[in-house]
């Protein structure tokens, strides 16, 4: 543990915070800690949601290319699926998950956001993912991820050129989903998950298999596993207290307890 990335739980809000200065470039030692704390947010019962960030001025400007540049082929075949693993850790968070962007979110950058549920920008924020320039591709998920948000054309033309996107084309083509001014957007990101913490928290577990889930298989699977999960959280205690408070009370007055 380097303590490059740590988790900071604040009423219910878990932040996931990248601070590896000036640039929090994504070496190894970085994502074994972004392996480390995703499975942390998940295993925390006072974690309901969580927001990764950057800080103010960055969120993060890549892989820490000078730690791969002396890599060959042998030394790469080995350690490849666990970058991929270690970028893409927060897709395993069972949790509304949002990536607070400022500055920079290159690369492996773009690839930690990309695993989240939802992505807020600063209007300064520049996003891309410039592997092609290095001679390689993104493989932290980015070839993955990129396509299923953005479309294929869109994911090849930022591959393909390497191009830097800023704030407002990145809300355009779908690659974030809020833009706000800079010295908001940690601010957003907690208003828009604190409604979350007092939510059906297996609800939300099961939304986020049967949404991702169905991602990959065909809709008639794809419809299985949606109805498996929905039949399931009727062992759930937040379902009784849920359907019980609507029927008395009507919509948005339930009090869940996460069980």
């Amino acid at each position: 543990m380097t303590g490059f990335v740590r988790l900071e739980v604040d009423a219910g809000m878990g932040t996931v915070r990248l601070d590896r200065p000036p640039m929090n470039a994504l070496s190894r030692a970085v994502q074994d800690d972004l392996r480390r704390v995703a499975a942390e947010a998940t295993e925390r019962d006072d974690v309901r949601a969580v927001i990764v960030y950057g800080g103010p001025k960055v969120f993060a400007a890549g892989a820490d290319v000078k730690e791969m540049a002396s890599l060959t082929h042998a030394d790469m075949a080995p350690l490849a699926r666990s970058l991929s693993a270690g970028l893409g850790a927060l897709a395993g968070v069972l949790k509304p998950t949002v990536a607070a962007i400022t500055g920079y979110a290159l690369g492996g950058g773009l690839e930690v956001a990309l695993a989240c549920d939802r992505r807020i920008a600063a209007e300064n924020a520049t996003l891309g993912v410039p592997e092609i320039l290095l001679g390689v591709i993104p493989g932290g998920g980015g070839t993955q991820r990129l396509a299923r948000l953005i479309g294929p054309a869109r994911a090849k033309d930022l591959v393909y050129t390497g191009r830097f996107v800023h704030a407002e084309e990145a809300l355009a083509i779908g690659l974030v989903d809020e833009v706000v001014p800079a010295d908001d957007v940690y601010a957003r990101a907690r208003a828009y998950v604190e409604p979350f913490t007092r939510g059906p928290a297996l609800a939300y577990a099961a939304a986020k298999k049967a949404i991702d889930g169905g991602l990959d298989v065909d809709l008639h699977t794809g419809l299985d596993i949606e109805s498996d999960l929905f039949a399931g959280l009727f062992a759930t205690d937040d379902r009784r207290i849920g359907m019980a408070s609507f029927v008395e009370h009507g919509p948005g007055k339930a009090r869940f307890t996460g069980r």
